[in-house]
């Protein structure tokens, strides 16, 4: 796949003061204030976006892995009749005729390194903001996003609010994607218990735990835990289920907060839990309820890019297979 290189557009202007709106609730940062005040073409960007309506792409923009991992899923899935929507496999793909642009931050990547000692979550935010305007800019011979995807959880946290309150002021249509709030309701709509298999500094971050607070689901649980990634994956899941056996709590759900992990292999050693043969996995299958079950977020951002196109009519519909177009995203140093 032959790579491309964008350059953000630095906001030169003074920050000036958060104002709330009707519309937008919650305080925005002093970046998308100074885009909605610019007058050299960031505001148009952000009021443009997503007006495209089915020539847009399905953008994903973070860290260059997640990027590559997601779009090369989009690319290949087949879970769906392109017919008529059923969850059935017809041999075609999913996203038959649609563009999947990648932009890849490797300058800013890993994104864990802002909440290191001496980082800035406020920067981070930022890359957030300015991802979006790459996604929807079209002056660089590259498709707008129609939906935007942000595939980090540390993002869910630090920028996406941010880019949609952009969006909100500036007009633009765009749908965005977290994988956190969509994992979340998944998992809590078939289930009360909930633990997130998170990697280590997404856990410090409590990134899902502010989330849940926020649902304000005072019935549900929610556990976030992180196993040793040198670890068998077969005993970093007995791991994850060790730390959540103290709780005495039933368990409905795994959420997986990774792009790379191969459900099949946990699937498996499920099944060997299941059939209780010694007292730890006996254990583990009590504690297991009837209905558990691995979520992950490639396959529910997926399921939800291709309900928003087939409810909002937005398929490209050309006869052709899915293409993936990775761009590299480069801060321009001023």
């Amino acid at each position: 796949m032959k790579k491309h290189i964008l350059l953000t557009i630095l906001v030169l202007a003074a920050l000036t003061a958060c104002k709330q709106t009707a519309k937008v609730q919650r305080q925005s940062m002093g970046l998308v204030q100074s885009i909605m005040a610019d007058t050299t073409g960031l505001r148009e960007i952000a009021q443009n976006a997503g007006k495209n309506g089915a020539e847009g792409s399905i953008t994903i923009f973070g860290e260059p892995e997640e990027v590559k991992a997601l779009a090369r899923r989009f690319r290949d899935v087949d879970l769906m009749d392109n017919v008529d929507g059923r969850e059935k496999r017809d041999s075609l793909p999913d996203f038959a005729g649609e563009v999947i642009v990648g932009i890849e931050d490797k300058f800013n990547a890993p994104y864990s390194h802002f909440l290191a000692e001496g980082g800035s979550v406020d920067s981070l935010r930022e890359v957030a903001v300015f991802g979006a305007l790459q996604a929807w800019d079209t002056t660089r011979r590259k498709e707008a996003a129609k939906i935007l995807i942000y595939p980090s959880s540390l993002q869910a946290r630090y920028g996406f609010n941010d880019v949609d309150s952009l969006q909100q002021l500036a007009g633009g249509k765009c749908y965005l994607l977290s994988p956190v709030k969509i994992l979340l309701d998944k998992a809590f709509d078939k289930g009360t218990n909930v633990v997130v298999w998170a990697p280590e500094a997404v856990k410090n971050a409590k990134v899902w735990e502010q989330a849940f607070a926020r649902q304000n689901r005072a019935d549900k649980s929610i556990a976030v835990y992180s196993s040793a990634p040198s670890q068998d994956i077969h005993l970093q899941l007995r791991d994850i289920l060790r730390q959540y056996q103290v709780t005495g709590l039933p368990l409905d759900a795994i959420i997986l907060d990774c792009y790379q992990t191969n459900i099949g292999p946990l699937e498996s050693e499920l099944r060997i839990i299941r059939t209780a043969a010694t007292e730890e996995d006996a254990a583990f299958d009590k504690m297991l309820s009837a209905q558990f079950k691995f979520y992950e977020p490639a396959d529910a951002l997926i399921r939800t890019t291709y309900g928003i196109l087939r409810e909002e009519n937005l398929f490209a519909h050309r006869i052709a297979r899915p293409v993936v177009k990775l761009y590299e995203y480069v801060p321009e140093l001023n």
